[in-house]
């Protein structure tokens, strides 16, 4: 099942076409995106029972983020050992570093996004995870079973905000307006051969700069559920950036950012890609 954010209104995706929910189940689900993670399992049932008629056509410019306003908002840094080598940093033992994004940088799959003039914006592609059903103290043998479903994020990241100052600023620097992309919509995690190992890639100006899988996350998705549910709880919709694979700017040699025109794509085995273009402020 996919389901996604047209215009502000949630709606099932089948076979490219776009079924609006509310009008679907004759009002039996509202048409706020964010409102149906706190009957998931109901709704899922629903969507499963009814098939897959209908729809209209729509343009991946009027997506929006599949779960635009969570309650939490999880990021994993350094989840990728190839990742902490390029940055400097040991591999984390017990959790990854964990800072948030806040709500406010969050939008769809197909944006525009103004970045600093004489900044340091950088790309981290990711794996997302939306959570389901509350999730406190869970084994990770059944964390998949609180997952709602996946999708595609980018950390967007200035480099100078985040690491100036007497202390990082982590969760600044990684939230201006529009550095929260996700989409293009949710997966849930049966449409996926292997949930546990998906490529995920991002390309500027079509050169490759990241590619890599999820089966090399040093802790896995029911891992990471599980570690961080046993210091608090997750709460439907919740979402979380489960980290990046090397290739950012910021580990390279000579170091590259983001510059005023360039196009960032992101993709993920089985869910779709997002689209970037970023715009130099003039301020």
């Amino acid at each position: 099942m996919r389901i996604a954010n047209l215009s502000g209104r949630l709606v099932l995706v089948d076979d490219g076409r776009a079924v609006d929910v509310e009008a679907a189940s004759d009002g039996r689900f509202g048409s706020g995106p964010q409102a149906i993670y706190s009957r998931w399992a109901e709704f899922a049932d629903w969507a499963v029972s009814r098939g897959g008629a209908g729809g209209v056509d729509f343009d991946p410019a009027d997506l929006g983020a599949p779960a635009p306003a969570p309650r939490q908002l999880l990021a994993a840094g350094l989840n990728y050992r190839d990742h902490a080598a390029e940055s400097g940093y040991a591999v984390p033992d017990g959790l990854p570093p964990i800072f948030t994004k806040f709500a406010s940088s969050i939008t769809g799959p197909v944006t525009s996004v103004t970045i600093p003039e004489g900044g340091h914006t950088d790309w981290e592609v990711e794996l997302v995870v939306v959570i389901g059903k509350l999730a406190r103290d869970v084994p990770a043998e059944t964390a998949w079973d609180h997952v709602a479903g996946l999708t595609i994020g980018q950390d967007i990241s200035e480099r100078i905000i985040q690491l100036s100052g007497p202390a990082p600023q982590f969760s600044l620097g990684k939230s201006l307006p529009g550095f929260t992309p996700m989409g293009p919509w949710l997966v849930t995690p049966d449409e996926f051969d292997d949930r546990d190992d998906l490529e995920l890639r991002c390309t500027v100006n079509g050169e490759q700069m990241q590619k890599g899988r999820t089966r090399d996350l040093i802790f896995s998705v029911p891992v990471l559920i599980s570690r961080l549910s046993q210091r608090l709880p997750l709460l439907p919709g919740d979402v979380i950036f489960t980290g990046t694979p090397a290739g950012v700017g910021l580990g390279r040699d000579p170091q590259r950012w983001l510059a005023d025109g360039d196009v960032l794509v992101s993709t993920i085995e089985g869910i779709g890609e997002l689209r970037q273009r970023f715009t130099v402020s003039e301020k």
